[in-house]
Parts: C-alpha cells; structure tokens; sequence
C-alpha cells in the first residue's frame, strides 16, 4: 500500500528532531511513497529537504497567529485530498494543523510526532490536540510514551514509540588518524560532543569538566561540533577562561568522519531529550558515550556497557566518568564495541520505517471509521 504523507514542522531551528523529519521521509520516497513537507522559508529544514530531493513547500507557520491558519486552511483546501495522513512535529505546526482541519472537511488524520520529553500541562485544550484532533502520538522513546500515559492519561493504545532510526552503512567505525588526516586535526586522542549549541545540551558543564581535566589529559582534544544560539557565548567563555586543546568547528555534513575521528563521545544534556541521535550515531562509530539519565537516554546507553552515566549539571561527575574511560583504553573500546553492536541491533533505519508505515496505517483507518 503506497501512502500519501504530508509532514509539517513550524520549527526554523536544526537539531535531531529536523534530521530525523528528513531520514524518515527520504526512507519513505525510496520506499516508493509520496511525501511532502510544509515549513518556513526561513527554516534550516527548507534547504535541507531541498539539498536531499524531498519535496518541500514554503508555509509561513513560524508563530501562532491568524495569518498563518489562514495560510494553512488555504493550502491544506486545496490539497487535502491528495494526502492520506498528517505528520505534525512541533507545538505550533500541530495547533495550526488542527485548527485548520477544523475549517475543513475530510482531511487527513493527524500523526503527531513528541521528539522531547518537555511535559504537557493537563488541560481541555492539550487533551483536545492530543486525544481528539489527533489519531495517534508517536515519541521518540518509551520513556517519553510512559510519561505521557502516566502524567496524562493518554491512552496508550493511541500512543506508540518508535525511535529513529540511522544510516548503519554510513555511521560506522573507520580509521581514526586517516579520519583526522581528512579533517585536517591534530594527530591526538579526543573526546567530542556532536549536538546544537542550547543551553540545555550541557556544554557549560563539558567545559568545566574539560577544565578539571586538561591538566591531567594534555595529550588530549575536545572537539565542539554543532552550531547554535550559544556558540559565540561559549567561545568566548573558552577564550576567556584560557580552556587548552578546545575547538569549535560547527555544523558538518559529514558527520561519520568527524565521529570517526573522536575517541570518546560526551552529551551532559540536563532537559527535554528523547533519545538523541548524535549518542546513537556515536555508539554506531564504535565509541563509548558519557551521557545523563535524560529523557529516553537510557534506551541507548546501557548503563556501565557501553557507556557511563552520569548525573545532570554535575561538572565533577562527569570529569570522573570522562578521566575513567580516557585512561584506560580497553575499558574505552570494550564498551565502544559493546556499542556497535547494540546500534545494529536496535537503530537501524528500516525498524523505525516499518514502525511508522504501521503507525500511518493505523491513523488513517481510524480516520475511515476503522476500529
């Protein structure tokens, strides 16, 4: 059965959420569906899906406002029919979604998609986005479905998870110093975090734990990868507090080799994750990870396996997670191949595809008056 997808996604930021938008709705043009997204001109994602032949359309639903329902209710007039489901991402996508469909009739039904783990507060109007005008919730992690049944009594048989899902022939191990040859490093062991540059990612806490270290570790790097809000902040607090070894490099698009060429992956976040795919990404490269029991982070790392955990906004916690797996090797590629092998295991692409074929599905019979 070939499906008739129409994603939307008001967000005009780039982090995990908008990649995985993109890998899922390439994964499904190849599986020989239609796919379409709607999303800000002024939205990172715009080029984005351009640059990897996915069909995308200019809707000015940045902010909830008048003009973008009127916009929404327009387009949507016109083409509902030529779509089978709805695939809301963010808050505000979702609302204008929903109010639009009422305006309507017979449109699509509504998926939508909880890439965070930030509550939703219980009141007529969330359970009316998320109970009625919605057909079904998918998260990004267990952990997050659990807690929307449980702090909101959504019923569970409406809410699925299904993690993303990444490219196993693409993210995985390779030479370490031809990697960093490539890049253009220097030819010395480092710990890396591969994230948007928000607060709540926890580069503050990275660096303070990075200051605790330098002095023990001077063979060591720490490589920034990933552009955002804070960048200029956190540039000039490493400037200014004379932190050694520490390079922001930005957004990359060949992440594989810039993964590859890390001995040791962090991500300190301490608010809103699902399970981020730069930790999957990384585990599938071969590399342990030092994280916090955020969100569904849990579902990736396996606690003392393939990688520490440790608590948020602790710098001298995760100074002690990093210096145990920085000084001795074998522990660091024990769980780095530990690792690996729970990636082809439980990230692969295909899974979180064949999940939300199932999800689609199962929306658009109920949209028919299915059971």
């Amino acid at each position: 059965m070939s499906l008739r997808i129409l994603h939307t996604e008001s967000s005009t930021g780039w982090g995990g959420q908008e990649i995985r938008l993109l890998t899922e709705a390439k994964g499904m043009l190849q599986r020989g569906h239609r796919v379409n997204v709607l999303t800000p001109l002024s939205a990172d994602l715009f080029p984005a899906a351009q640059k990897r032949g996915i069909p995308v359309v200019a809707m000015p639903i940045e902010k909830k406002r008048l003009s973008a329902l009127v916009a929404m209710v327009r387009w949507l007039g016109a083409h509902r029919h030529e779509y089978d489901v709805i695939n809301t991402h963010s808050s505000t996508d979702a609302w204008l979604t929903a109010a639009a469909r009422c305006c309507l009739r017979n449109a699509p039904p509504v998926v939508r998609t909880r890439h965070v783990s930030t509550a939703i507060g219980n009141n007529r109007a969330n359970r009316w986005l998320y109970q009625s005008a919605t057909a079904h919730i998918v998260t990004a992690g267990e952990a997050l479905r659990q807690q929307l049944v449980r702090a909101n009594g959504f019923d569970p048989q409406r809410v699925t998870s299904v993690r993303t899902g990444i490219d196993l022939t693409i993210f995985r191990p390779m030479d370490k110093e031809q990697c960093r040859r490539q890049l253009g490093l220097e030819a010395r062991r480092a710990v890396g975090i591969v994230a948007t540059l928000r607060d709540w990612k926890g580069h503050d806490y990275l660096l303070d734990a990075w200051r605790l270290l330098q002095r023990q570790f001077v063979d060591w790097q720490l490589l920034v990868i990933g552009d955002g809000p804070q960048r200029g902040r956190l540039e000039a607090r490493v400037a200014g507090e004379g932190l050694s070894s520490v390079r922001f490099v930005g957004n990359q698009d060949n992440v594989p080799v810039w993964l590859n060429s890390l001995d040791l992956f962090a991500l300190p976040s301490f608010g809103d994750e699902g399970v981020p795919q730069g930790i999957m990404q990384a585990m599938a490269c071969g590399l342990a990870v030092v994280s916090t029991p955020i969100g569904a982070i849990e579902e990736a790392v396996q606690r003392d396996r393939t990688g520490l955990l440790v608590a948020p906004r602790d710098a001298e916690a995760l100074a002690g997670a990093l210096a145990r797996l920085m000084g001795n090797e074998a522990l660091r590629l024990a769980m780095g191949g530990a690792g690996r092998a729970y990636a082809l295991g439980h990230f692969a692409i295909d899974a979180m595809l064949d999940e939300m074929e199932s999800v689609f599905k199962t929306a658009i019979e109920r949209g028919r008056g299915g059971t």
